[in-house]
């Protein structure tokens, strides 16, 4: 395993391009791309502000950057670097901007939700979208790139349009029996819209295509209701988290519930393998017998290492006790994500915010649980394989594969705090992000060392 050298980053604010060529970072107001293979830097814009949101076009094309605090959307062209576009939202105001899945429209929406406004790079011609309703995920396009499905609010009651991306003109237009729709989310085979009210209501709806109700879901009342919803890669399944600390999995064919995986703190199956954190002591040797002694940092580097060790059952987990005179209590299933074959499903429960949580679709039952020595703060799979990598916030990587897991630090002088990840579509190599920097961590290496591997070394 080789690590890049450390780059600054604003905000989190790195992507890799849909086709894996390029990885685009921002340094306030200033746009790095560089490519993957090299690391070397290929463009280098500067915007007229700090950058809130970068996004690549579908094609790899175009990338645009949301300044939110001045309104405005830059773009830019990798194939011409002098051609550029400037979008003003004026007094409207900026909160969201996003690319249509053919690369060449933008969705702004605007301050308070009034409207969404459609530009067109080819034709510079500009269309509106009244109504959309300020939700956690009111926009959701089908993965072939056809349609668009939009949340609005009007007259106090929620509804669905479904409009045509080639020419955004209207398909459906229907009501959703929801008190206050939080979210809608087309399966990835784009024939069922998957419809969810906020957590004060348990209720999960499925639409067809032309806004027929195929089925709706309530697991419980007079409770906190739904935190997460993911599909399943295959569009078999659909996992609902709960604030009950539970997984409801729903089946395509009757959408019905299947399965229901608990998260309990205490664990005694035998089959169950839990793979728990550990720190690792140094090892004596003639390192600590060197004159002059070494760094304190490094020193400090070297304590931290940690290594999974298999806990022998039964075991308790650290569990977080929520507070609850406080909105969002930090209770329920809040992370769920598919692996890319649709075999494993990993969860996060939040009041057990330091276990990830793998389960085994195929056999509809845990399978591995990982406790980390810190709290959980993203997990992602690899996009080519079962492979998940996780990170808490500490100077380490996890991977985790069927294969088993392991642990691995960050190399380097200093700390370097991974916030969060990204996958490169090959699964080759991982993108860290710390609060100011980033760094590549390449997963499998040929005979050789690449220029963008040359810097830091370290392996596992």
């Amino acid at each position: 395993m080789n690590f890049s050298e450390v780059f600054k980053l604003s905000s989190l604010l790195c992507r890799f391009s849909p086709n894996g060529k390029y990885l685009a970072s921002c340094v306030q107001y200033r746009l790095v791309v560089r490519e993957v293979s090299t690391l070397q830097i290929l463009q280098l814009y500067t915007c007229l502000d700090q950058v809130q949101h970068i996004e690549w076009s579908a094609d790899s094309l175009f990338i645009l950057c949301a300044m939110y605090k001045r309104g405005v959307v830059q773009v830019w062209s990798l194939e011409q670097p002098e051609w550029h576009c400037k979008i003003d939202e004026g007094s409207a105001g900026l909160v969201a901007s996003c690319w249509s899945p053919d690369g060449r429209h933008i969705l702004n929406t605007t301050e308070f939700h009034l409207r969404i406004t459609v530009w067109s790079l080819c034709t510079k011609s500009v269309s509106y979208i009244k109504y959309p309703k300020a939700c956690q995920q009111g926009i959701s396009f089908t993965r072939d790139g056809r349609y668009l499905a939009l949340a609005e609010r009007r007259d106090c009651r929620d509804y669905v349009s479904v409009f045509v991306c080639n020419d955004w003109q209207l398909l459906r237009h229907f009501n959703t029996d929801t008190q206050d729709l939080v979210g809608i989310e087309w399966a990835p085979n784009g024939c069922v819209l998957a419809v969810w009210d906020s957590c004060l209501e348990y209720k999960v709806l499925l639409y067809s295509l032309d806004g027929r109700l195929l089925s709706s879901y309530c697991a419980y009342e007079w409770s906190l209701g739904i935190k997460s919803v993911a599909w399943s890669p295959s569009s078999q399944f659909l996992a609902v988290g709960s604030y009950d600390g539970k997984v409801r999995l729903l089946n395509h064919v009757t959408w019905k519930v299947i399965t229901e995986f608990a998260h309990p703190a205490a664990l005694s199956d035998p089959k169950i393998v839990v793979y728990k954190e550990a720190k690792k002591s140094p090892q004596p040797g003639l390192d600590h017998l060197a004159f002059p002694p070494s760094l304190p940092v490094a020193n400090h580097l070297s304590a931290a290492e940690s290594k999974y060790e298999i806990a022998s059952m039964p075991v308790s987990l650290q569990t977080l006790k929520p507070v609850a005179d406080r909105a969002n209590p930090r209770m329920g299933v809040g992370m769920l994500a598919f692996s890319p074959d649709s075999c494993f499903l990993a969860t996060r429960n939040d009041n057990i915010p330091n276990a990830v949580w793998v389960w085994d679709i195929r056999k509809l039952r845990l399978f591995v649980v990982l406790e980390q020595l810190s709290p959980v703060r993203a997990f992602r799979w690899d996009p080519q394989q079962p492979r998940l990598a996780i990170c808490t916030g500490g100077s380490k990587v996890y991977l985790w594969s069927p294969a088993g897991c392991l642990s691995v630090q960050v190399p380097g002088e200093g700390d370097f705090p991974v916030l969060s990840l990204c996958w490169h579509l090959s699964g080759d190599s991982l993108a860290l992000l710390s609060k100011d920097h980033f760094c590549l961590c390449f997963l499998e290496t040929k005979e050789g060392v690449s220029p963008a591997l040359g810097q830091r070394d370290g392996h596992a």
